[in-house]
């Protein structure tokens, strides 16, 4: 089976994920920018989910351009994934609406850490698919970014109970470590 369908129906849910989280954006009442100051909470939220929405699509794409071969493994690792990311409007809305308290916080790294470990599953399946001397085997090595990324929720979560601001600037740090271009499937995919 090919990874174009897969990654077609990826595609798709990914962008209706980006669609609900702009849709609960509510419009001010007032035509001022101090309108807007009540807001940033919201807008901060969807700002950062945004940005990690955005970079599981970008590595997702970048994981099944490389990827040989996908079977019923793959399809419900991925369907995995894409139940985690479906989460995020949720989470987002929840802990800009209640100006990043504590659970809401938490939860939202959560949701995050079980996407983080989703993806991870996927390459997996993945590189099991096409063997330990693959292209996506040898592109993927070590993955010290996703498991970083890991370790980092894991840390941030139990923070949010004590600090949620910091626990929000911990996933914004994982969002910023991951726009750093990650060059290794591009240069497998080129060679």
């Amino acid at each position: 089976m090919s990874t174009g369908r897969m990654e077609a129906f990826s595609d798709g849910v990914i962008a209706i994920i980006i669609t609900i989280m702009v849709l609960e954006l509510r419009v001010p009442h007032e035509a001022t920018f101090r309108a807007l100051v009540p807001l940033a909470p919201v807008l901060l939220s969807y700002l950062l989910s945004f940005v990690f929405i955005g970079i599981y699509w970008s590595n997702h794409h970048h994981l099944l351009h490389i990827a040989e071969h996908v079977d019923g493994r793959a399809l419900w690792a991925n369907l995995h994934l894409l139940f985690w990311l479906s989460l995020v409007p949720f989470v987002t809305a929840w802990m800009g609406e209640n100006h990043f308290a504590a659970v809401p916080v938490a939860i939202y790294g959560m949701i995050l850490f079980l996407a983080g470990v989703a993806y991870t599953i996927l390459a997996r399946v993945l590189i099991s698919l096409d063997g330990a001397d693959s292209r996506i085997a040898a592109a993927l090595g070590k993955d010290y970014k996703g498991k970083l990324s890991v370790v980092g929720y894991s840390l941030a979560i139990p923070l949010a109970f004590v600090r949620p601001w910091l626990a929000f600037v911990f996933y914004g740090a994982i969002a910023v470590m991951w726009l750093a271009p990650d060059r290794r499937i591009e240069r497998s995919i080129t060679s």
